[in-house]
């Protein structure tokens, strides 16, 4: 490392070497605007990251890097759930307004929902009813007070 002679080179040079050995926990919606490549080479770099730093824990590395750990998997889950989303969100978009659609793309509900009468299938009448209700319409009343 080059030591450097005033404050403001310290502080620049510290935040240098911060950025070459430390990474800050990766933001949702930053990764939300990146493309599918990119989003598959950060996950790339953050699982080598990840090997290194268990290598660095079986050899009995700084509390640091072992703090570490936790924060790229993380890192790692946020990106793959990003990814996903996109994945899933194109998916919709392809399948929207055709006939069928995949199941895991169906609403959930429950599964008393999904196998309940829609209300055309409820409302839905027999010939027999219908002509009864034709033949013998309800009776109206006067009533005097």
């Amino acid at each position: 490392y080059i030591i450097a002679k005033n404050s403001k080179n310290k502080n620049k040079f510290r935040q240098q070497a911060q950025k070459r050995t430390t990474r800050m926990k990766v933001k949702a919606h930053e990764l939300r605007t990146k493309t599918k490549q990119d989003l598959l080479k950060q996950l790339d770099e953050l699982k080598s990251e990840l090997a290194q730093l268990r290598v660095a824990k079986v050899t009995g590395g700084a509390a640091s890097k072992l703090a570490k750990i936790k924060v790229v998997r993380k890192s790692i889950a946020r990106v793959l759930t990003v990814y996903h989303q996109k994945q899933k969100s194109k998916l919709r978009e392809a399948y929207a307004g055709k006939k069928f659609v995949p199941k895991d793309l169906r609403e959930k509900k429950t599964r008393a929902m999904r196998r309940a009468l829609s209300p055309e299938e409820a409302s839905a009448k027999t010939s027999k009813q219908l002509k009864k209700e034709l033949n013998f319409p309800l009776r109206k009343f006067a009533i005097i007070a």
